[in-house]
């Protein structure tokens, strides 16, 4: 079975082929001879009730230097493809909410598979869609109030503070209740209390690597990437100098996953990265979930290409 497949995400020039995912799917989908239609997210656009976009056919190369070429542009409606990945970075702004209005018409009226779900998306931020999986977290506290937030630091002694729009470990803060540097910092990530922010309970286990665990249609590979923090660092995120090493499930893990995974699936999010600590779900990334790469070459998976298997069996039915 022959698809269109159509790629949003930021310039592919730009990418380290080495470690992103987008590229690990593209070359997937390539495989299987599947024409490919790259787009950056101001390719996409309306006209009326239809969506479009200045699509450019691409061809990828799984190398460090040239690694694709692309045609000139040309106008398509997005409801020609049969599949679209939306794997354009945060910050999750107006703009990329308006993008998923726009790939949301390409679904309804088209029948396009997007990948993941617009609506979804938009309900799912990646840092409070944890709240719907208590049982499986940490003690947390979602608020824009620094004093609540001092509440919380002096009731559960040592924690995590992050806003609810970052990626890759930015603007993550730990505090203590004798941190000198708490007021500036709450005055800072909070906006002087106009910006709601989470708050978690430190997990000590963070030595031992954040987990990222990768699920399609809510089934998890069976590998995680522990990322360990950079000496001296609290993050393990990748992009903060954490390394990543791959490990096997623990049965924890999997329980996790259970807890997750039907919910994902319901929500038409086919693919998703969950980040866990020790014994505790701490974020579920939908938007551009990372570390196929990583995985795939420690433990000689294909997990694009079952991503690719799952598009597929989606679009038959």
């Amino acid at each position: 079975m022959q698809l269109k497949l159509g790629i949003v995400m930021d310039p592919i020039e730009s990418i380290n082929t080495k470690k992103d995912s987008s590229f690990a799917m593209l070359l997937a989908a390539q495989q299987r001879g599947w024409p490919l239609y790259y787009m950056q997210q101001s390719d996409i656009y309306m006209v009326g009730a239809t969506a479009m976009a200045q699509a450019q056919r691409i061809e990828v190369v799984d190398n460090t230097d040239n690694w694709y070429s692309a045609q000139s542009p040309d106008v398509i409606e997005l409801a020609s493809l049969d599949a679209i990945l939306m794997r354009k970075d945060p910050p999750f702004d107006i703009e990329y909410i308006t993008s998923t209005y726009i790939l949301e018409m390409a679904e309804y009226t088209g029948g396009s598979l997007i990948v993941n779900r617009p609506s979804s998306l938009r309900d799912a931020n990646e840092k409070m869609f944890i709240t719907h999986f208590p049982q499986c977290c940490t003690p947390m506290l979602i608020t824009s109030k620094a004093s609540l937030i001092r509440q919380f630091i002096d009731e559960q002694k040592d924690i995590i503070i992050k806003p609810l729009d970052g990626m890759g470990g930015e603007s993550i803060f730990r505090l203590t209740p004798d941190d000198p540097n708490i007021s500036v910092i709450l005055e800072t990530i909070t906006r002087r209390g106009q910006k709601t922010i989470m708050a978690q309970r430190y997990i000590p286990e963070i030595t031992q690597g954040d987990k990222r665990i990768l699920l399609i249609d809510g089934e998890p590979v069976p590998y995680a990437l522990a990322r360990i923090p950079a000496q001296g660092e609290t993050r393990g995120n990748l992009a903060a100098g954490g390394s990543g090493i791959g490990i096997k499930l623990t049965e924890r893990d999997h329980w996790i996953c259970t807890q997750v995974g039907p919910r994902l699936r319901e929500m038409g999010i086919l693919f998703a990265g969950i980040d866990v600590i020790g014994d505790y779900l701490t974020e579920i990334n939908i938007t551009s979930p990372t570390c196929i790469r990583e995985l795939d070459r420690q433990f000689n998976l294909d997990i694009a290409g079952q991503l690719m298997d799952c598009i597929e069996q989606h679009i038959k039915h």
